[in-house]
């Protein structure tokens, strides 16, 4: 039973990151579509983009079960 509890817990924040990595890369093409772009804000914002998207290969390995060859 909290093997599925901790599988929900996981996909719940999959879907949440996601969601947050998703924004983040609209938000950085429209400001880079926009001319008006703050080099350093859109640093911040690619670098929050790559840790999320770490978080969210280190969540996907954790659903995958470990399989002994």
């Amino acid at each position: 039973m909290a093997v599925l509890f901790e599988t929900h817990e996981i996909e719940t924040r999959l879907g949440l990151l996601r969601e947050e990595h998703q924004d983040l890369d609209a938000a950085i093409m429209a400001m880079l579509a926009s001319g008006t772009m703050d080099q350093l804000q859109v640093a911040r914002m690619k670098r929050r983009k790559l840790r999320i998207k770490d978080e969210i290969q280190m969540l996907e390995s954790r659903l995958v079960p470990d399989i002994i060859a």
